[in-house]
């Protein structure tokens, strides 16, 4: 699958009331189509406020988004979301809710992955009567019964027990990998993620800090453990001193040299706690999420 799944610009939500506080502002970004991508960051960034934008169920106040080609509103029917609080009809049945999944996606709805992922579920139990970790089960047998392009999920794990989880992501990630699903994942479990992502996007005080290829994002950063010193030309995130030695988690600018410094390349997880320690530190898109050129943009919607 080629394209772009979502693209953000000068992005913005501010809310009514009070202090009207800017959710998010001023958040640009691209994701290519057909990555499995970690959306994370502190409480209250704006991850969910930015799924919900992405879904069509909320308006920005500034700026863009489109999905798949076109706004939330136009590509709704080819995309997915699972909200944190997993809304479904309590009244209804397990059966029930699978029917209606099938009822109202006649076009694209896939019953083998709909059953397979609702698994053991008791078919008679009416929603209001499941645990959370099976009204979870439910939801996401919903979304990917509905066989989208797009896959967003707010925190989707986070009240299923590690043994669930484990069998419920690999489930995912399955059927993800096959379909060739965009999927777009928000969730704080950090060495989950590390196994399953190849993209990433973190959301802090509104921005998006860092975006783009995992790997590659890695790749930019090193350890440098040596003597108390600066690390110039390379731009320092976080450094911690012990004694007369420093580790410094460093943007490598150019050549490091060996000499002085040890090296190691850092773990997604000490990558993601030093730029949230550190929200200063200028932010990093890769190539393939920095956003278009407003004059690129518009020669390639002309195409």
């Amino acid at each position: 699958m080629t394209g772009i799944a979502i693209e953000a610009d000068g992005l913005g939500v501010k809310y009514r009331g009070g202090d009207g506080t800017w959710v998010l502002r001023d958040c640009s970004f691209r994701l290519p189509a057909g990555r499995v991508c970690a959306l994370v960051g502190p409480n209250g960034a704006g991850k969910s406020t930015l799924l919900a934008l992405a879904a069509g169920l909320l308006r920005p106040s500034a700026g863009s988004v489109h999905v798949l080609g076109g706004t939330p509103a136009q590509t709704r029917p080819r995309m997915a979301f699972v909200a944190q609080d997993k809304p479904l009809y309590p009244q209804l049945t397990v059966e029930a809710t699978l029917w209606a999944g099938a009822e109202l996606n006649p076009g694209t709805w896939d019953r083998d992955v709909a059953e397979g992922i609702a698994g053991d579920l008791p078919r008679g139990t009416r929603v209001r009567r499941l645990s959370g970790g099976q009204r979870t089960r439910l939801a996401l047998a919903l979304a990917l019964g509905k066989r989208p392009e797009l896959l967003l999920l707010d925190e989707p794990m986070a009240d299923l027990d590690p043994l669930a989880r484990q069998e419920l992501m690999g489930a995912l990630m399955a059927q993800v990998a096959e379909h060739g699903t965009t999927l777009v994942m928000s969730s704080h479990l950090l060495t989950e993620l590390e196994g399953t992502c190849d993209y990433l996007l973190l959301v802090d005080d509104g921005r998006i800090r860092l975006g783009g290829e995992t790997e590659d994002l890695l790749a930019a950063h090193t350890l440098l453990t040596g003597p108390v010193r600066e690390t110039a030309p390379h731009t320092a995130v976080e450094s911690r001193t012990a004694g007369r030695m420093q580790t410094t988690l460093v943007r490598t600018e150019g050549p490091v040299d060996t000499g002085v410094w040890e090296t190691a390349e850092p773990s997604l997880e000490e990558l993601l706690l030093a730029h949230l320690r550190s929200p200063r530190t200028p932010a990093l898109l890769t190539p393939s999420a920095a956003p278009l050129a407003a004059g690129h943009r518009e020669a390639v919607a002309a195409r």
